[in-house]
């Protein structure tokens, strides 16, 4: 009797995938490039399970009932490509390919196409998690082939994550590369969601003059609030534990943060769509300026800053803090729910912005109460234009915008970097400013490059020019808007 499952890549995650799916009474065939490994896995945690491990792409291939369904977890790039041009001389009209890994959506664009001409089917999948998740339930992201979901569905909807209503955490995403763009854009939102958590330490720290353990005791009740989230949990829990020696692990890591792609694959999609995602931008170059530990170390001793100590009212500038937080939180997903309608309506995709704040709401690590706010404004306005413009949100900018300034104007005084925190207030004025500056700089535009502008007393998609010098002509350059 043949196995209901693949899965190629056996390390922690694709483990513990494993695991699951087969906890969910599936029978899942193994492959691992190093055998070794797999003979490890088999003899340990596979042990007595519905698993088999495999030598050969071969032997592991035919050990699989059709539509044979094989996932891949293995590590972005060329092995995935490798390992897809080791499994298609062995398969059938039909079967199916899914990369599970952290692929950039271009990649599965291109392997997609590729598979299909051959005649099978191709999913690009995001899974989000981390190993624990792998292990008890997932976020899954699943887009690709339309033929291949049916075939799927079953497993995927058993190993994903249950939220508290028994809804599981996975959804169909859409065609062409969806699955792995929302899965990119989920990892963005998540850098921005750590550094802001980061820069309400850092204020509480160095503002606030507050120990671990009441820092501890702030995020852990903020975890019983609108901030409740899994980031904000483990954030309580770092603060808390302790060394052998009892000094605090968090004092004892370096602050150099490390960063594997995909924040930077999100702002890069930010900028081909012209979308202003400037807070989980921040968040990605604040990544890049601690990385030079030895650079600001020696700026340190060198520049000085001309800097105020607080000595206001500290419960208030506390309170404001965790609006602030919270403030600067609607506006990182503002920014990447943008980014995913301007992609959608790029390829065709007809994303579910409904569903994937419902699939967020467990097993990623973004997984927060606040995402059920997001699926309500979907679900009564599908074609929502931003975020802030739904009652709930609009109502919470408002009336918490203060706290917002407040923090970031008494950082800036103390000379304490709040970078995401100051990008969210900058984009909520830019916003809700109907008139920019950007007439001046248009202006200057054609001035120097005779790129045309449009008119306020025109209708808009009019062009025009002006010889701003006498010296000028009457030839323009191309317009264009991003």
């Amino acid at each position: 009797m043949k196995n209901t499952f693949g899965l190629a890549g056996l390390a922690v995650m694709g483990e513990n995938l494993v695991l699951n799916i087969e906890s969910r009474g599936f029978s899942v065939s193994v492959y691992n490039r190093t055998y070794a490994k797999t003979e490890k896995f088999m003899a340990g945690r596979a042990r007595g399970k519905n698993i088999t491990g495999f030598e050969s792409v071969k032997s592991f291939v035919e050990s699989l009932e059709s539509p044979r369904r094989i996932m891949m977890m293995l590590k972005a790039g060329d092995p995935v490509d490798q390992f897809i041009d080791q499994l298609i001389p062995y398969l059938e009209e039909g079967d199916i390919i899914i990369d599970g890994g952290n692929s950039n959506f271009h990649d599965t664009i291109r392997r997609l196409e590729y598979v299909e001409q051959k005649g099978f089917r191709f999913i690009g999948s995001g899974v989000s998690g981390g190993e624990e998740g792998a292990l008890k339930g997932p976020s899954i992201m699943p887009g690709g082939s339309v033929a291949a979901w049916p075939y799927l569905e079953p497993v995927f909807m058993a190993a994903a994550a249950k939220v508290d209503d028994g809804t599981p955490c996975c959804a169909w995403m859409g065609p062409g590369g969806s699955g792995h763009f929302v899965k990119m854009v989920h990892n963005g939102i998540e850098y921005g969601d750590m550094q802001l958590i980061c820069e309400a330490y850092h204020f509480m720290k160095e503002i606030m003059g507050m120990d671990n353990n009441e820092i501890h005791s702030t995020f852990a009740r903020w975890n019983k609030g609108e901030l409740s989230s899994y980031l904000i949990e483990i954030t309580a829990e770092i603060m808390a534990f302790r060394d052998q020696d009892g000094f605090a692990v968090v004092d004892r890591v370096l602050d150099a943060a490390g960063q594997k792609g995909t924040g930077k694959w999100t702002v890069d999609a930010s900028l081909d769509y012209g979308i202003p995602l400037s807070l989980i931008s921040e968040s990605v170059f604040a990544r890049c300026l601690s990385s030079f530990k030895e650079l600001r170390t020696e700026a340190s001793k060198v520049l000085s800053g001309d800097v105020a100590k607080f000595a206001g009212d500290r419960p208030a500038l506390l309170e404001d803090l965790g609006k602030a937080l919270y403030c600067a939180k609607i506006i990182s997903y503002t920014q990447g729910f943008g980014l995913l309608q301007a992609a959608s309506e790029e390829y065709g995709w007809q994303l579910n912005y409904a569903d994937i704040a419902r699939i967020w709401r467990g097993g990623c690590i973004i997984r927060s109460a606040f995402l059920d706010r997001i699926a309500e404004a979907y679900t009564e306005n599908p074609k929502l234009a931003n975020v802030l413009l739904a009652p709930y949100f609009k109502e919470q900018l408002v009336g918490s915008q203060m706290s917002l300034r407040r923090v970031v104007a008494t950082a800036l005084m103390a000379g304490i970097p709040m970078p995401c925190h100051s990008a969210a207030i900058n984009y909520f004025d830019g916003l809700r400013t109907q008139r920019l500056p950007a007439n001046l700089l248009q202006a200057q535009r054609d001035y120097f490059g005779a790129h045309t502008y449009e008119r306020v007393d025109k209708p808009r998609g009019e062009w025009f020019h002006t010889n701003w010098t006498g010296r000028g002509g009457t030839t323009t350059s191309t317009s264009y808007s991003k």
